[in-house]
């Protein structure tokens, strides 16, 4: 059965079926995938305990479904394409069944370390091919993995190991990122000094470096290639059995270990994936995101290859050799779709036309937005220099917790809006919600963003501790799931993020989203990239800080460029709006996929840089000194 919503008409009778009859709604589409065992029930749930289960005492193997099932008509069909960081070096092709074959091989490596069902297996490696067999050959053998992104520290990463408690940690020798080398074996032999759990540590040589080996402890991969088989039997998992942890960043200091199960994330990231992006078969689908966060994960790897999709996996970064690198691997392989973060596009903007306009980009048909809201200039650049304007621009919101997409257009589907991210898809169920826990039933109104009913790609839990699942996101309204992001419908119940609600600035008793006022402050054409805070103010009660990023032609006096943005605010939302205090930077501090750290610049705003919290895990870590030197 082909699930693809074809036209509008086809969504409406979706939704209206997926909150009507969402058990039934579900079933149908899980019914598509290959089961050991079919479930005895679709749904059990409850928001209180929280508790969640989707297609219970349902058997299953998540890559039958990424890789065996296909091979028969797709065998010989690219799966992976790996383009390296350097483009002189040559790219490497998988067909779904040499995947299949690496997969198998990177799985029976594994179980002869002594990797059982059950356990956690920690991956801290460079976006190489070995990454995605790794991912997946912990799911074939039942292994829980967790992918750290490699570039935290050490200490973020042991923190993580520990939390986990995982016994083997699968790495390289170093990486390739743009000019750079880093060599990342030894930031994992600094944070398994501090790690009892780890018995095992398997090294891919990516950069050709000697490096430590503890013995009894490390192995090469290349060396346990040779020993093993290319064939490894699927283990057979229960739908609510865990899939992976992924750690994100909580309100508090400790990262969460949030939880995804096998089966209902399987259906939810191959529903969203075929339906947001309207693939079809002979697509070449594009996700820029790094496996070490959620998007590369459901949306690099386990959405595209279970909807036996060619997916292409980037090892390097978006300006190196030079601005035209995208724009470059767009071109060379006829990419189709394309999904990337607002941050990206912001920074090729800032490098001037002439990177895109060097590339035809004839092959584009859908493009994607995801990570946080993009502003409408950036929406407007890349619909018009690298869509031609022919191009949908689905701009999707989701979150870690959410496993999947949960608001967005459909590609040529349903309708877009610049700033927007579009309807809800089928099977969520979104609700606005006032101060006082009351449903805000109207358009045009701005509320608290929860949803009322679970969908099947949600968390089930955090790792070790169920209480703070609880807390987090099931406790501060009754029998909802909040997303802790502020929202407005417009008049046709499009869907709009304003941002985290702890980034809403309460100026004179009018409540601003934070992404409002920058999406306000970069439609001035001399600002690249800006992040806004509140701070305390005598009268208003809330002031507005904005730092902001200048682009190459921007005026050398910078009280004329401060007029300039308050100009520009004042224009696009009001002169209630107008930041009170405005501070020029080079960047702004931001973590390794690109979410701007706003609690630092909240405490500079605040004049309290005494405690800023460990820096070490951002990108830039030296940005954040320049950035308390500069405070006003």
């Amino acid at each position: 059965m082909d699930y693809r919503i074809r036209s509008l008409e086809e969504y409406q009778t979706a939704y209206q079926k997926s909150v009507e009859q969402p058990e039934e709604f579900w079933a149908g589409i899980a019914e598509n995938f290959t089961w050991r065992q079919k479930w005895d029930k679709v749904l059990n749930w409850n928001f209180e305990e929280p508790r969640v289960e989707w297609f219970v005492n349902g058997k299953l193997n998540i890559t039958e479904n990424c890789l065996d099932r296909h091979l028969e008509k797709r065998g010989n069909k690219l799966a992976l394409i790996w383009e390296p960081n350097d483009p002189k070096e040559r790219f490497i092709r998988y067909t779904y069944r040499e995947l299949h074959e690496k997969v198998c091989q990177m799985a029976n490596i594994l179980k002869s370390n002594g990797v059982q069902k059950g356990d956690r297996v920690c991956i801290y490696m460079p976006m190489i091919p070995e990454l995605a067999f790794s991912v997946l050959a912990c799911a074939r053998i039942g292994a829980v993995h967790s992918v750290i992104f490699a570039g935290f520290s050490h200490t973020a990463m042991a923190d993580r190991i520990n939390d986990a408690q995982a016994k083997v940690v699968l790495t390289s020798d170093g990486l390739n990122r743009g000019p750079k080398q880093i060599p990342v074996k030894r930031v994992v032999d600094e944070a398994l000094e501090t790690c009892p759990s780890v018995e095992k540590v398997i090294v891919v040589d990516r950069v050709g470096w000697a490096v430590n080996m503890v013995e009894g402890r490390d192995v090469w991969y290349h060396e346990e290639l040779e020993q093993v088989d290319k064939h490894c039997p699927a283990e057979e998992m229960d739908a609510e059995d865990l899939l992976f942890i992924l750690y994100t960043s909580g309100s508090t200091g400790k990262p969460k270990g949030v939880v995804h199960t096998c089966g209902g994330y399987m259906v939810y990231t191959d529903y969203t994936f075929r339906n947001v992006f309207q693939y079809e078969e002979s697509d070449i689908y594009w996700c820029t995101a790094d496996v070490g966060w959620i998007t590369g994960h459901s949306y690099l790897l386990y959405g595209p290859l279970l909807s036996g999709a060619t997916t292409l996996m980037f090892e390097g970064v978006p300006t190196f050799p030079d601005p035209g690198r995208f724009w470059q691997v767009i071109d060379k392989f006829g990419v189709n779709i394309f999904y990337t973060a607002p941050t990206a596009i912001r920074s090729l903007m800032a490098s001037g036309l002439d990177h895109v306009l060097s590339y035809s980009l004839d092959s584009l048909k859908v493009l994607g937005s995801v990570g946080e809201p993009i502003n409408e200039e950036a929406w407007h650049w890349y619909h018009i220099h690298v869509g031609k304007e022919r191009c949908p621009v689905v701009d999707t919101w989701w979150q870690t917790e959410t496993g999947g997409i949960m608001l967005s257009s459909l590609a040529n589907i349903t309708p877009t809006k610049p700033s927007h991210a579009g309807f809800a898809l089928p099977g969520v169920q979104p609700i606005l919600i006032d101060q006082e826990g009351k449903e805000i039933t109207e358009n045009e109104q701005e509320g608290y963003l929860c949803m009322k009913f679970p969908w099947p790609g949600m968390i089930r839990t955090t790792y070790g501790d169920h209480e703070r699942c609880r807390q987090s996101y099931f406790s501060t309204y009754p029998n909802l799931y909040f997303t802790g992001d502020g929202a407005k419908r417009d008049k046709n119940g499009l869907w709009r993020i304003i941002g985290r609600v702890d980034d809403v600035i309460n100026v004179s008793g009018h409540r601003f989203g934070t992404a409002e006022i920058e999406n306000a402050i970069n439609q001035n054409k001399h600002i690249v990239e800006s992040a806004v805070v509140g701070y305390p103010h005598d009268v208003k009660g809330q002031g507005i800080y904005a730092f902001v990023v200048c682009g190459e032609e921007a005026p050398t006096n910078q009280e004329n460029l401060r007029a300039e943005v308050i100009e520009t605010v004042v224009d696009q939302i009001g002169k209630i709006a107008k930041p009170d205090k405005i501070q020029i930077v080079s960047g702004l501090p931001k973590t390794r996929s690109g979410k701007i750290m706003r609690r630092i610049l909240r405490k500079v705003a605040e004049g309290d840089t005494s405690n800023l919290g460990d820096t070490s895990t951002l990108l830039d870590p030296p940005i954040v000194d320049e950035i308390v030197k500069g405070a006003l």
